[in-house]
């Protein structure tokens, strides 16, 4: 199961009560005065076996029509990836990054998982669900690791690039129409939720700050051991994009919707990532956000990240319940708001391509 797919499972839902809104253009907004850019869109697949060569060519070249131009792979398939590399499409392996529950890597290694303020191991106590079980990413070992699955995956002559994904730490706090699933209430970070306080951590913080994070009366509410965190992960996708650099071959990353959501719920700092794209999973319906807040989710992001690399707002199909006008707008707002194109995840039909299209014009 896919992050996806858990969070339609529980139901995911609101961060913040809905409200009637009126989207916001940013600085680098498209007006009529300006030249419009052509959008290039994406899509996240999880490629089945099944599918005949001649059934990809046709869908692959019926994507490649509507405008899409990157497919990010949640499996090996090497007839996937060359399917749509023929029909000018960059073939994208997507993987799981810091959520890393192998049976064997388990076995092997228990030490590499992170530790919650209680002292927990997602390695024998895996918050919310069975396969949460989050690597801790100041351990060199866990960096090598990860460095040594990118060189696996960039290797392969069809790879076009590496798309990270679960590049984070566990959600420290869920959105509240969660907190009855799970007879928690998250009105503060709670300490079985907050990673990572492993030993490691504790040492390079305090080598840095002078005190244990542990001996803090209200670690949750240190600015300085929460940025501390996410230099953490930055540094994970720093020494991934330098294997990818090495390849030659871009790296991007499914994350968090806004720059704010990112850093206050996951530890997430993308917007000071060396990345080449990134698609924040602009997801409304799970935030309890009408199609508005694409345009305003989009907006936030670009202006956080002053050009240093383009942004694709990720849309959860779902979310539309099939009403293509509605698609149709979220696409139009993200591309008004300086998105460079859009990454769906669903069912992409003919109906989806051609909404796809007409909103690209």
């Amino acid at each position: 199961m896919n992050k996806r797919n858990f969070l339609k499972s529980v139901g995911l839902g609101s961060l913040a009560i809905m409200q009637p809104s009126i989207p916001t253009l940013s600085a680098s907004a498209k007006t009529p005065s300006q030249p419009a850019k052509k959008a290039r869109h994406r899509v996240w697949i999880n490629p089945d076996e099944k599918d005949t060569v001649a059934d990809l060519q046709q869908r692959y070249a019926a994507y490649k029509k509507a405008g899409i131009g990157d497919i990010f792979f949640e499996a090996d398939s090497e007839k996937h990836f060359r399917a749509a590399k023929e029909n000018g499409i960059m073939a994208h392996r997507w993987i799981w990054t810091m959520n890393r529950g192998e049976k064997e890597l388990l076995a092997s290694h228990p030490e590499w998982y992170a530790k919650n303020r209680k002292g927990e191991s997602c390695a024998t106590h895996p918050p919310y669900v069975q396969y949460y079980r989050w690597l801790c990413p100041s351990k060199p070992e866990v960096v090598n690791y990860l460095k040594e699955q990118a060189e696996a995956v960039l290797s392969k002559d069809y790879v076009d690039g590496l798309h990270l994904d679960y590049v984070r730490y566990c959600d420290v706090v869920l959105p509240v129409n969660l907190w009855t699933n799970y007879g928690i209430d998250q009105s503060k970070e709670l300490p079985e939720y907050d990673f990572c306080y492993c030993e490691t951590c504790r040492e390079k913080y305090k080598e840095k700050k002078g005190i244990d994070p542990l001996e803090m009366e209200h670690p949750d509410q240190s600015p300085s051991w929460r940025r501390f965190r996410y230099e953490r992960i930055t540094n994970v996708v720093t020494n991934l994009a330098q294997v990818a650099k090495q390849h030659k071959k871009p790296i991007t990353a499914a994350v968090f919707p806004t720059p704010d959501i990112a850093k206050r719920i996951v530890r997430q700092d993308w917007t000071n990532w060396p990345l080449d794209s990134v698609n924040p999973m602009i997801y409304h319906g799970f935030y309890k956000e009408d199609v508005n807040w694409i345009g305003e989710a989009v907006a936030e992001g670009v202006n956080g990240l002053h050009g240093k690399f383009p942004l694709y707002a990720g849309l959860y199909l779902p979310d539309f319940k099939g009403n293509m006008d509605d698609l149709e707008k979220g696409i139009r707002l993200a591309l008004q708001n300086g998105a460079a194109g859009v990454s769906l995840f669903g069912s992409v039909n003919t109906t989806v391509l051609d909404t796809l299209k007409k909103a690209s014009v």
